[in-house]
């Protein structure tokens, strides 16, 4: 395992994502799984942890409690974040609503019950790393409300010990990141959305440059998007191939990241065993890309730029009023763009009549939820259209 300088650590450069960890048919978690994976991870070199008050319905959290604290405090580093675009402003006052969301009814009223219940729900007396989630332009708001005092009051917990690193995520606009960098000092990282088909199509570029230029170390989600760079379509796959037949689709994406000076730590989430031998094989070397190997990676993007920019984190799944398989019908709906094929059509029967795309209602709240900002009404009623179009 490569490892990077972070301040006074040594950080593998890949860390382990629990966002996507095995599941059972009913989706919670399957434990002796993830604990094959976990145990394997760390004694392999990856020693950084990163995890969310959401994540797998709340229960992503308990993985620390449960998988990690076997292992000496001090030979792991935990991230974790603040769940600021979970919350509003009701009458003046802070809420953050569990109903509705995958897990037990639950109101939170302000940042401190929030960050005392998840050090308790993970067991752990501080956080290594601990962010705002998802600086963007839907939350700007909650995160710089004097009133709340958000920043101030985590910026409290880091003078106390109990946040070792304090940084934010985000999936915002290039403009949102630099006026919030320019409000604040005090964010030591950033997680941000990084792979190199949102080097343009999201414009990664320009946030890496600006983070870049405040000094602020990157770690990165979302490498493979997703997973769509691991499998990036018969085209894609037969370019790669044809530049280095021995290399994977996946370990092509994490080159990339190993280019860029300012990536401190690629977070990846890794729900199969061969998913996390293949990344630690990648990350055991430094080996950034060439110019050539950039250029074929450049006729990729070229190929799939046109796509729906989900990323699975099923955030708008919990708030939709159809109860509707929001990034199944997106990843369909791409597939569909590619080649109306015969199982884009088995995919919606089995999805089900009352859950396909023209279920939806265009009620639109599920699109402030999303971190890529897609307008997902107007993108169910894109692929509703196409589906009727090839019916007809």
């Amino acid at each position: 395992m490569v490892f990077k300088d972070f301040k006074d650590l040594k950080l593998s450069t890949l860390g382990f994502g629990l966002m996507r960890l095995p599941q059972n048919e009913d989706k919670s978690i399957d434990w002796s799984e993830a604990e094959k994976l976990i145990d394997h991870a760390y004694n392999n070199g990856i020693n950084l942890f990163d995890t969310a008050f959401f994540y797998h319905s709340g229960e992503s959290e308990s993985v620390a409690r449960k998988l990690l604290s076997k292992y000496p405090r001090d030979t792991w580093y935990l991230s974790n974040k603040m769940p600021g675009n979970f919350m509003e402003v009701v009458d003046g006052k802070l809420v953050m609503e569990l109903g509705g969301m995958g897990m037990a009814d639950r109101t939170f009223n302000n940042p401190q019950e929030v960050f005392e219940y998840q050090l308790k729900n993970c067991n752990v007396e501080y956080f290594d790393f601990y962010m705002l989630h998802n600086v963007s332009a839907n939350t700007l708001d909650i995160y710089t409300d004097e009133k709340i005092g958000m920043v101030d009051y985590l910026l409290e917990q880091k003078k106390a010990g109990r946040i070792k690193h304090f940084g934010f995520s985000t999936h915002g606009r290039p403009e949102v990141i630099d006026k919030f960098l320019n409000m604040y000092d005090c964010f030591e990282f950033a997680m941000l959305q990084l792979n190199y088909l949102d080097w343009t199509l999201q414009e990664a570029s320009k946030k890496y440059d600006i983070l870049t230029k405040h000094g602020v170390p990157i770690f990165v989600m979302e490498p493979l998007r997703g997973g769509k760079l691991s499998a990036p379509g018969e085209n894609a796959e037969a370019l790669l191939k044809n530049a280095n037949h021995n290399a994977t689709a996946a370990s092509w994406a994490f080159r990339f990241l190993q280019s860029l000076p300012n990536v401190c730590s690629t977070v990846s989430g890794m729900s199969t065993f061969e998913q996390l031998q293949e990344n630690i094989e990648t990350f055991s070397k430094h080996d950034p890309l060439g110019e050539p190997e950039k250029k074929t990676l450049q006729d990729v993007v070229d190929g799939m730029a046109s796509f729906v920019p989900c990323t699975l984190c099923s955030y708008c799944c919990d708030v939709c009023p159809k109860k509707l398989d929001i990034p199944a019908l997106i990843t369909t709906y791409n597939e569909a763009l590619t080649i109306f094929a015969w199982y884009i059509t088995d995919t919606l029967e089995i999805l089900g009549a009352d859950k396909g795309p023209d279920a939806c209602t265009g009620c639109g709240v599920c699109s402030p939820l999303c971190p890529q900002e897609i307008d997902i009404a107007a993108t169910m009623t894109e692929f509703a259209a196409l589906v009727e179009s090839k019916r007809s």
